[in-house]
């Protein structure tokens, strides 16, 4: 089922309640915006086009995991007013962010890993397999990044044979160098931009996809561990979408009655 996962998306509307973040008192936040102040950093020392990027749907149980990136340089000026991590944002504002975005970045794209290339290669190659696909996208524009910018504090990107004594048996890296920074999204203008793009296009992907398969109501939940998620699961068992070598309630199920009939267990 990866074949359909992987084409250009439209953006729809996300059918989803949402809260402003609040703190452990339940006071609403201020969060400081992103800026562009770390990429600024690293163009002086050299690298001249930038990708940030950022991931969605890695803990869901159903449908891809999405990367999405945005490269920039130093032409691209301060990013659109708004443009701050998507977990921070109203579906509505994340929707209006998405032309803006692609206006102000030199390039951008989303790539995703289905649920039968995380079942078979395991969550990690699969967002590096997303994240591959969408940095041979902007490729194939013809801008290639000096260097990708994650978020967190480990680098899913870089195949391990591209590291240290692994690189050197090989004809160089097959990705671009990479810098993690725990919070990029939430300080790096690029990252957030990334984030805004990766999330619409699975958001509506799943929208998409829920009509579908109704019972498991992805058009709220977007295929993560939901009440009525888990509930449809334990009624109907996972559809061809779900990711059936996790710990699903209708797989372990399932699991149970094949392995009593003799049968496969996994």
């Amino acid at each position: 089922m990866a074949g359909p996962l992987r084409g250009h998306l439209r953006h729809g509307a996300e059918r989803v309640g949402w809260q402003p973040p609040t703190g452990p008192d339940g006071a609403a936040v201020t969060v400081k915006r992103p800026s562009l102040r770390v990429e600024r950093a690293l163009q002086r020392q050299g690298h001249r086009v930038l990708a940030g990027m950022d991931e969605v749907g890695r803990g869901a149980l159903a449908g891809p995991v999405t990367v999405g990136v945005v490269l920039i340089d130093e032409t691209c000026r301060s990013a659109p007013t708004g443009v701050r991590d998507s977990k921070l944002l109203a579906p509505h504002r994340r929707q209006a962010l998405v032309p803006r975005i692609q206006h102000w970045s030199l390039g951008f794209a989303v790539g995703h890993a289905g649920p039968d290339e995380i079942d078979e290669i395991g969550i990690i190659a699969a967002l590096r397999l997303a994240g591959m696909r969408a940095l041979a996208e902007v490729a194939a524009a013809g801008v290639v990044p000096d260097l990708v910018i994650l978020d967190g504090n480990h680098d899913w990107l870089t195949a391990p044979e591209d590291v240290g004594l692994f690189a050197l048996t090989g004809d160089g890296s097959a990705t671009p160098p990479v810098t993690t920074m725990i919070k990029a999204d939430l300080k790096c203008s690029s990252v957030a931009a990334a984030s805004v793009l990766a999330k619409v296009a699975r958001d509506d992907l799943m929208v998409r996809l829920g009509g579908e398969h109704p019972a498991y109501e992805w058009e709220h939940n977007k295929g993560y561990a939901a009440p009525e998620h888990l509930d449809a699961l334990r009624t109907h068992g996972p559809t061809v979408l779900h990711r059936r070598s996790w710990r699903l309630p209708g797989v372990m199920a399932q699991d149970a009655g094949m392995s009593a009939a003799g049968g496969p267990v996994g």
